[in-house]
């Protein structure tokens, strides 16, 4: 028998932690940082009325791990709850509902810590926020008294917290989104094939060398190193020989862009098996999207011209790096390079040099941003890495609720009133030309119907009349009463009488529970401002209100 002497013991294989292979799936939507913003969140939730939406999306934050949560409602567990509640049993009824809720709730997630009010420490609400570390966000369920929603309106303005409004009667479901001021999202996650950033025609030095080398004897190549000369190769090369036939010029408009396609596709060699060759094909099919001059696109140009009315908001991360990238902007007219290279067919040590050109022309850039930001009063603070995640994400950095300074026709100076009053005018214009053209109609009217009954009492009779819904309507929007479809949003929501149903109730809470998660991670894009569902029709409508 061969005996096999091990010289060195071989190095101990890892696999994944834990924690790593429960939140496997999520971990791959938002990665580690967005789970580390999660686990660091203390979630509030006002619970009134039937409270059941309430409770199905706090279970959809406390099943991918939130690091905390309370719950404040002053309800005991009712015979009305068990119906519609899957968190409460007979065993609940009498108790506390805040008491019952986060105690069942918690048994979902043993990472999660919860605790309930009021109890014997905290009598109110107002102590409650007074007395408890800060909120990370706050989400409070329809119908609330007008005193308490001016509480937490109050504490969202002064800690800078978002409020998230859930409305859940019946077939029908709103929620809305308040954000404190303008809120950016810089990693946005935009589909890959749309952060492609070749520049082409504005191409760096070492960019251009490696091209000219490569190419300087395209023709002389042997057949295989000329089917696999990357298709930025080939561009370039020819985008050199197009401008010294057009007085330096590029292809610009779309007759030119097709007339250079034609060019490379011609430059092809077709005496090969294949009848052609890939990489040519992969180069006029780039041509379109890839040879366009550096722009500066719309939610950055947002960004760029936004005024602050709040200095300290101005010193922040984001904003120190979105003023160095504005002047980096106004300097070259072009954004710092992402530094991703998409796959192309070409030999592996070719396109890794390829690849190392675009990522140390992309370490460059954030380099230079990086030196502007810490020359900026404050900006020694700021982590390098938050500058290269915007860096690589210039181009799709979004602007939420930017509803600061700005000129007189800005959201700023319009009041929620008049905001919903405009969005009415148009939402109901558009109804009636929405049969011409096969367009769905409005579920504004649901939105004001719920609304209407927003601070009614679920013990209150006269509060959820249909006569009492269209008259508060009336109050906000005059003359939408009178809008048949109105009246018919009105007797749904007089007929559901502030009751809710289980299916509506979890459905709902999982589109909340998705937009916190967006807003708590500071990743994808959250919905600005007011989700409305409709349970009879099976449809979903964003507003801004």
């Amino acid at each position: 028998m061969t005996e096999i002497i091990m010289s060195q013991t071989p190095p101990i294989l890892h696999g994944p932690s834990e924690k790593e292979r429960k939140y496997d799936r999520q971990l791959r939507l938002w990665a580690a940082s967005g789970q580390s913003a999660l686990e660091s969140a203390n979630i509030l939730l006002v619970n009134s009325g039937a409270g059941t939406v309430g409770a199905e999306t706090l279970k959809n934050l406390v099943l991918p791990g939130i690091g905390r949560f309370a719950i404040y409602d002053e309800t005991q567990v009712s015979e009305a709850d068990l119906g519609v509640n899957f968190f409460l049993d007979e065993d609940c009824l009498g108790k506390s509902r805040a008491q019952s809720l986060t105690q069942l709730i918690l048994e979902l997630n043993p990472d999660v810590q919860g605790s309930w009010y009021p109890d014997e420490d905290v009598k109110t609400l107002s102590s409650l926020l007074r007395d408890s570390p800060l909120f990370t966000l706050i989400m409070y369920t329809h119908p609330i008294r007008p005193e308490q929603l001016a509480q937490l309106e109050a504490y969202g303005q002064q800690h800078k917290t978002p409020l998230v409004a859930i409305h859940s009667a019946g077939f029908y479901s709103y929620f809305q989104i308040n954000l404190p001021g303008a809120f950016p999202i810089v990693d946005t996650h935009p589909d890959e094939t749309a952060t492609t950033d070749l520049r082409l025609l504005n191409p760096w030095p070492e960019l251009v060398t490696f091209a000219e080398e490569l190419t300087k004897d395209i023709d002389g190549l042997d057949d295989f190193q000329h089917g696999h000369l990357p298709y930025v190769v080939i561009l370039l090369h020819y985008l050199e020989q197009w401008k010294a036939a057009h007085d330096g010029k590029h292809p610009a408009s779309f007759k030119e862009k097709t007339e250079f396609r034609k060019i490379v596709q011609g430059a092809a060699r077709t005496n090969n098996p294949e009848g052609g060759e890939e990489n040519f094909d992969e180069a006029a099919a780039a041509v379109v999207k890839t040879v366009v001059q550096p722009s500066l696109p719309s939610g950055l140009k947002e960004v760029f011209e936004y005024k602050h009315t709040d200095p300290a908001e101005q010193r922040s991360g984001f904003w120190l790096i979105a003023d160095a990238v504005k002047k980096f902007y106004e300097k070259y007219q072009c954004l710092p390079l992402p530094g991703k290279l998409p796959d192309m067919k070409a030999q592996s040590k070719v396109y890794i040099q390829l690849q190392n050109i675009y990522k140390a022309k992309a370490r460059k850039d954030a380099a230079e941003i990086l030196q502007i930001v810490q020359a900026t009063p404050g900006g020694e603070h700021v982590d390098p890495a938050e500058v290269d995640l915007f860096c690589k994400n210039a181009a799709f950095v979004k602007l939420i609720n930017a509803t600061g300074g700005g000129d007189g026709g800005s959201d700023a100076q319009i009041s929620r009133a008049d905001r919903l009053k405009s969005a009415a005018e148009l939402e109901f214009a558009n109804d009636e030309t929405a049969e011409l053209s096969l367009s769905p109609l409005s579920l504004l009217p649901i939105y004001l119907a719920l609304q209407a009954t927003a601070h009614v009492d679920l013990s209150s009779e006269e509060g959820f009349t249909a006569e009492a819904i269209l008259a508060a309507v009336a109050k906000r929007v005059p003359g939408a009463e009178k809008r048949e479809r109105v009246v018919q949003a009105a007797n749904e929501v007089a007929r559901a009488a502030g009751g809710e149903l289980h299916n509506v109730a979890a459905l709902t809470g999982g589109m909340v529970a998705q937009e916190i998660i967006k807003i708590v991670t500071k990743q994808y894009i959250p919905a600005d401002n007011t989700v409305v569902y409709d349970g009879i029709g099976g449809r979903v409508q964003v507003l801004r209100l």
